[in-house]
């Protein structure tokens, strides 16, 4: 019997899953909750896990009952490994260890992960089962590397969660993983809604890319931007920005955020607010004569920004920030500026955070070294354009 029909299914098979997607739904908001997470399945017998999406780092992982040393607050009972040690020798723990393996036993993968609020966590690999939904309607259980997190400390602004997912291009983020066993192509998208909640995805067959506005990049980062206010230029130019979906807010060194504000208040001189200098909210509110309910109250009062970027040398490309894609309104009612100075805040690299990329699908296509956007329905759920054989 020949061989060629079976082999012939299981490329079909491979094909059809590398053309898929998985989704996940996302919950939470900027303001007040400061934070989203997504639910992942992971374990045998698999779990619930409520998990921090973070485009600034690769490494996912759980806090973990090894015992653990220092845990923060979780929502779930902490994950218990199985015995399944990722050893040194293995590629995902090189990837982990830029200056080469620093293992104490060569039998475990000890990690480290630091984060730009302060944050940290330290532990060991471990692989384990992750269930999957596919949006072509496959379910799979892939085993995958995670860290088992014992020993965390906790940034300014702690939220119950069980973990981090790693989003980033590196080896061991869980897309990349995916990527290499041929499920998925090694594209990231997520579009957080400006009423809350909204959803994240893996794969590259829920959008039509011919609408996304593209350009090249390194590490996340589109590059060095100019600031564009009310459609004309700033002079505040060679912004290194880059994108990262574990920052509630926007941030933009010193120099150029005091411009900023220069700009913003000229705009608002002889407008019928003043600054709101008992609301603590965040570093720069106004009051009007009477509370805000919402952004379309105050919208009118402020003018569009945008982030300009030389995409290769192929044209510009700019990134547009409405008046709601920098503003919140404050439990007092008043209306507060969502970028801030991340010279103040220990950044070294200007931020687009989760603040401006509300209402709009972000697409990190790491196969071709590209990141894309467009406005959408982040409420909506988007659908599959393949179908199971």
């Amino acid at each position: 019997m020949s061989m060629l029909p079976v082999l012939a299914q299981v490329t079909l098979l491979m094909l059809n899953r590398v053309g898929s997607s998985i989704l996940f739904p996302l919950h939470g908001n900027v303001y007040p909750m400061g934070f989203y997470n997504v639910t992942l399945n992971i374990g045998q017998p698999s779990k619930p896990y409520f998990l921090d999406p973070d485009t600034g780092s690769d490494l996912t992982w759980l806090q973990c009952d090894a015992p653990c040393v220092q845990c923060t607050e979780t929502p779930h009972p902490l994950y218990r490994p199985n015995k399944n040690l990722v050893p040194c020798k293995d590629p995902l723990c090189k990837s982990l260890h830029l200056h080469g393996c620093k293992c104490e036993t060569p039998e475990q993968c000890e990690y480290e992960v630091q984060y730009a609020d302060g944050g940290s966590s330290f532990g060991v690999l471990v692989k384990d089962a992750f269930s999957f939904n596919f949006a072509n309607g496959e379910q799979l259980k892939p085993r995958l590397a995670l860290g088992c997190g014992y020993d965390q400390s906790p940034g300014p602004f702690p939220h119950p969660f069980d973990g981090v997912l790693g989003l980033g291009k590196g080896k061991s983020s869980i897309v990349s993983q995916l990527s290499k066993q041929g499920l998925v192509q090694n594209v990231i998208g997520h579009c957080l809604s400006l009423q809350g909640g909204g959803y994240l995805f893996f794969g590259d067959d829920l959008y039509d890319s011919s609408r996304v506005l593209w350009t090249s990049i390194e590490n996340y980062s589109p590059g060095f931007a100019e600031l564009i206010f009310g459609g004309k230029t700033t002079g505040i130019k060679n912004l290194l920005t880059v994108f990262d979906s574990g920052s509630s807010y926007t941030y933009l060194n010193s120099p150029a955020y005091q411009a900023l504000i220069s700009l913003v208040k000229k705009e608002l001189t002889g407008k019928p607010l003043r600054e709101a200098l008992d609301d603590k909210t965040l570093p720069l509110c106004w009051k009007g004569q009477r509370p805000f309910k919402s952004l379309q109250d105050v919208r009118k009062y402020f003018k569009p920004l945008a982030l300009s970027f030389n995409n290769g040398g192929k044209g510009k490309t700019q990134f547009e920030l409405p008046p709601e894609a920098y503003l919140i309104i404050s439990r007092n009612g008043n209306v507060c500026l969502g970028i801030l100075d991340g010279t103040e805040a220990g950044q070294d690299v200007n931020i687009i955070g989760d603040i401006s990329m509300q209402d709009k699908v972000v697409i990190y296509n790491n196969e071709k070294q590209l990141i894309g956007w467009m406005p959408a329905n982040c409420d909506q759920l988007p659908k599959s354009k393949t179908t199971s054989f």
